[in-house]
């Protein structure tokens, strides 16, 4: 029986995020430029995709490039910005195949003009697509969507639009970036144990796994395991186990 074979759709995580480690690290391996690991990574955010929209996953999210990377090497960063647009553009078609709708998080803005027109020109092309929503995390962090969620809300009280006093959890969270249902499974590559500033209010809840696999050589049979692992625990949300149905 293949792993596919093992994991129960009836069970399956609505959104899955995950932060893509190990790019830089696996190219230093081989020998070769970090540049040359984010190009082999590209394949592996493909197969996942796949995958995630094949089992019936609904939402995906990756984490494709934090606020904080801007201070890596300014080669590295253009280098980077440059394979977004030939990435988005070529995978278009792909996304198209499998229908499955590109979206996007962050401070979008601040992003490079031809990297922007990228990846607005993408988000356009598959918006009909209603089989997974495939969100890119760009020029995001979470103190950054969470600082921007509070000026918002305190803009909205402001106007008369809210009262503070019945500001609660879920209210606050209609003024985050993210318009998806909370991740379920966060998955991290390369062997590190950190969240690094990703979504930190949505994961509350989520289960978290931990891989020692790079980014680049993650394929489905990894993104299987991670599924299969997640469906192996119990998910009791503050109560005990003799109340989870």
């Amino acid at each position: 029986m293949s792993l596919k074979e093992h994991i129960d759709l009836q069970r399956l995580p609505q959104h899955v995020a995950i932060i893509m480690d190990g790019n830089g690290r696996w190219a230093k391996k081989q020998g070769r430029p970090r540049i040359f690991g984010h190009r082999n990574g590209v394949k592996a955010v493909r197969e996942v995709s796949e995958a995630a929209a094949e089992l019936g996953v609904e939402y995906l999210t990756l984490y494709a490039f934090s606020t904080e990377n801007w201070n890596r090497p300014q080669l590295e960063i253009t280098a980077l910005m440059a394979l977004l647009v030939e990435t988005i553009r070529k995978e278009v078609s792909t996304l198209m195949d499998n229908n499955i709708r590109l979206s996007a998080i962050g401070d979008l803005q601040q992003l490079p003009g031809k990297t922007y027109a990228a990846l607005q020109e993408g988000i356009d092309i598959t918006k009909e697509n209603d089989r997974m929503t495939l969100t890119l995390a760009l020029n995001y962090s979470s103190r950054w969507e969470i600082v921007e969620a509070a000026k918002e809300a305190a803009r909205a009280a402001q106007l008369g639009k809210i009262k503070m006093d019945d500001l609660d959890a879920a209210t606050f969270a209609e003024f985050l970036a993210t318009s998806t249902p909370d991740p379920e499974l966060l998955i991290r590559t390369s062997g590190e144990h950190r969240i690094s500033n990703f979504l930190l209010w949505q994961i509350a809840y989520a289960e978290l796994y931990f891989t020692p696999v790079f980014w680049p050589e993650f394929r489905k049979k990894h993104f299987y395991e991670a599924i299969i692992d997640y469906q192996h625990r119990e998910r009791r949300f503050g109560k005990i186990s003799e109340q989870i149905v």
